[in-house]
């Protein structure tokens, strides 16, 4: 069978990129507007009803209207904005922590942002479990390639050359806030402390953890093994041994990966540890995830067309 995708919004980065995983698999016949029609309401809604699946590629408000204009129709949606991440009726696109089944069968899936996939990733198996507990101030660190902010800071990061490392959000209440500590199963908002280099693509996040301080805390070989245990089997997340590797770096030369790798570095006391998530904030971190759960929804196999 083959399944008719819509990409609104294929013209940004992330629709580019879910375009190219998708290009030549003959599950899928590709459903793009020209330039001249793109921003066309009525050629939009037609799209949308002739659609099994639509990828939203938008900014919020867009993102609600493309939805609005859905309504009546079969299409089931993923949106790639932050508008539903914690809306009632839509199912958070990250199979690994919601359960594959609950996107599979989903209508209306909200992508997951790339900060937060890399903590939650790291934190909510821990809380699950009782290794970590819910009621911690967590802190979360962050750098990112320029990419993830869109057309204006792509230009701006590549016709300055002098910019080194930009540090934003500094007011808190960062939009990414909500779904990081829902997901996660927080009890409190982490501070979210992110910041863009100049590199295209990549992504570092960390949770710095005081072991010692937390009380019910486990201790790093533990939660190594728990998220060993969690992500067993899985193609795209993966749990790094002990001691490994002895640096990390996010190159500027990095390719398309649609991969999340996960590490627990330690004191050797035991008594602090470093979480840390690496990944790419345009592959899991935003179009790869999209792909990712087309696929389940589509009842193909989950990695179809995923660079790893």
């Amino acid at each position: 069978m083959t399944y008719r995708v819509f990409i609104d919004g294929a013209a940004g980065t992330t629709g580019l990129e879910i375009a190219d995983r998708l290009a030549g698999r003959a599950e899928f016949e590709l459903l793009i507007l020209d330039d001249a029609r793109r921003k066309d309401s009525a050629a939009r809604k037609e799209e949308l009803h002739a659609a099994d699946f639509a990828i939203l590629c938008l900014h919020d408000d867009a993102a609600r209207e493309a939805v609005s204009m859905a309504e009546g129709s079969k299409v089931r949606i993923i949106d790639a904005s932050t508008a539903h991440r914690v809306a009632d009726g839509w199912t958070y696109g990250f199979p690994e922590i919601v359960g594959r089944e609950a996107v599979a069968n989903a209508s209306r899936v909200a992508n997951p942002g790339c900060y937060p996939t890399g903590f939650i990733g790291l934190i909510a198996p821990l809380v699950r479990a009782g290794l970590l507990p819910a009621d911690w101030p967590y802190t979360v660190n962050a750098v990112s390639g320029y990419s993830g902010g869109g057309k204006a800071l792509i230009e701006r990061f590549e016709a300055d050359r002098d910019i080194a490392f930009r540090a934003y959000g500094l007011g808190l209440g960062h939009k990414h806030v909500p779904e990081m500590t829902r997901y996660a199963g927080l009890k409190h908002e982490p501070v979210f402390a992110p910041s863009v280099i100049p590199a295209l693509r990549g992504m570092w996040v960390e949770v710095p953890l005081p072991l010692a301080a937390m009380g019910v805390a486990a201790s790093p070989a533990a939660l190594r093994e728990a998220l060993a245990a969690f992500y067993a089997g899985s193609r795209i997340v993966s749990v790094a041994a002990e001691g490994t590797p002895d640096e990390i770096l996010l190159r500027g030369s990095m390719a398309p990966s649609d991969a999340l790798a996960l590490h627990v570095f330690a004191s050797k006391d035991g008594a602090q540890a470093r979480l840390v998530a690496v990944l790419d904030n345009l592959g899991k971190g935003a179009s790869g995830a999209a792909v990712q759960s087309l696929n389940l929804m589509a009842g193909l196999p989950e990695t179809a067309g995923l660079a790893l």
